[in-house]
């Protein structure tokens, strides 16, 4: 086996304790990993006012993959009181770091994976027929645009005077807003374009082929938002058409399907949508599964190869000043399986996904979500397993896990 470099970002908070335990689990796996670790976070931005160097993004640039812990942002006025004083004058402007990533090198494919490990206390149950207690197996992957629509930051508040005057063009700005006093008027943009509309939809596409989902859901909002949802679902029909007809084309209406996911979220496979719905329905799924601490994300650009995987929970700064770490690193590992399989290593990614599943079905070591306490410092006092056990456990699985078992 050739020995791959990795960019390691820890981050923030929880971010270093959980990729450092998901680069433990890699080595004893077998994955033979070079990692190189970046800077990136809040901590760079208080002392150089950017918190994603350029250092960073030519290391990413250079070895194409990235595992990311965890990142901390706050709104503008926080963001701005951290700075040094030597600074503060310069103007600057916090922005996160992981949307930068993304639209700098144009990683627009993200995969969210949401599937539900048999034993895990956390799962989704609902009440069957009579008395009866049903856990549906849930296995959805959604597929999110992820650097367009409302998360692509184009956006005024107090809007100069060019754009206004556009705005003033559209009959439906006039009637509702026309009165509105500009600096009284804030403006977000949801900007979709073909090219990249077409591309989620034909990664969707061709992954429910390669893993045998018999049916892909755009999930948007086409009866209001016609102009954006609606060339999406009009560009999903014509791909499923062309190039799918084995697959089932289902259409959802955001709100309708966030319903539907607690009533009959077996129902469902993957899963396409713009970047604020995509974001929506993600987290809902992952809900159904034990939440962020089993919620990964990966995200790449198909041209240039370049991917970065990451949990989707944030830096939990609460947790990251106890004496050890008792954050679920499930999610962190989860992740470096994504990544496995975008470096095309899935036989360790398979192994790792069977140890986690024997681990989380034997029921012996839970972590405090697991657990279902509150996160307090106390916690492995009360039973809870560390994020470094339940690490220790997956480990001492690796040796008996049978792949797909």
């Amino acid at each position: 086996m050739t020995r791959r470099t990795i960019v390691a970002l820890p981050g923030d908070g929880v971010g270093r304790p959980v990729l450092e335990q998901a680069i433990r689990v890699l080595d004893a796996a077998g994955f033979e990993g070079n990692y190189i670790e970046a800077d990136i976070g809040w901590e760079f931005w208080r002392s150089e006012g950017n918190p994603l160097p350029q250092r960073t993004l030519d290391l990413i640039a250079e070895h194409k993959v990235a595992l990311f812990g965890a990142i901390t942002s706050k709104p503008k006025g926080e963001a701005h009181s951290a700075l040094l004083p030597a600074l503060k004058e310069r103007g600057l402007e916090y922005s996160s770091p992981i949307v930068g990533l993304r639209q700098y090198f144009g990683l627009d494919v993200c995969l969210r994976p949401c599937f539900s490990y048999r034993g895990n206390p956390l799962n989704f149950i609902r009440r069957g027929t009579g008395e009866t207690i049903e856990e549906p197996q849930i296995d959805v992957v959604v597929f999110r645009q992820n650097t367009e629509g409302l998360y692509g930051g184009v956006e005024w508040s107090n809007p100069p005077a060019n754009v206004h005057a556009a705005l003033m063009t559209h009959p439906r700005f006039v009637s509702n807003f026309g009165d509105t006093p500009v600096d009284e008027v804030s403006v977000s943009t949801r900007i979709f374009t073909r090219k990249a509309t077409e591309r989620i939809l034909r990664a969707a596409f061709e992954y429910a082929q390669k893993y045998d989902y018999k049916s892909v859901t755009v999930c948007e909002k086409p009866n209001v938002i016609r102009e954006t949802s609606g060339m999406m679902y009009k560009l999903a029909q014509t791909l499923q058409r062309q190039d799918f007809p084995d697959i089932q084309l289902w259409n959802t209406n955001i709100d309708a399907q966030m319903m539907w996911l607690t009533k009959t979220p077996e129902n469902f496979g993957v899963i396409v949508a713009g970047n604020m719905f995509g974001d929506i329905v993600s987290d809902g799924f992952a809900g159904l599964i034990g939440g962020l601490g089993f919620a990964a994300s990966g995200q790449y650009n198909p041209d240039t190869g370049v991917g970065v995987f990451e949990p989707t929970h944030g830096s939990a700064p609460k947790y990251a000043d106890y004496e050890f770490s008792i954050v679920n690193p499930i999610a962190m590992i989860e992740a470096s399986c994504m990544m496995l399989d975008h470096i095309d290593e899935q036989a360790i990614a398979s192994k790792i996904r069977a140890a986690v599943a024997q681990v989380v079905m034997d029921g012996k070591v839970r972590t405090y979500d697991m657990a279902r306490l509150s996160g307090s410092a106390d916690v492995v006092d009360q039973g809870a397993a560390s994020t470094v056990e339940m690490a220790d456990a997956i480990i001492g699985k690796l040796g008996q896990a049978i792949p797909g078992g």
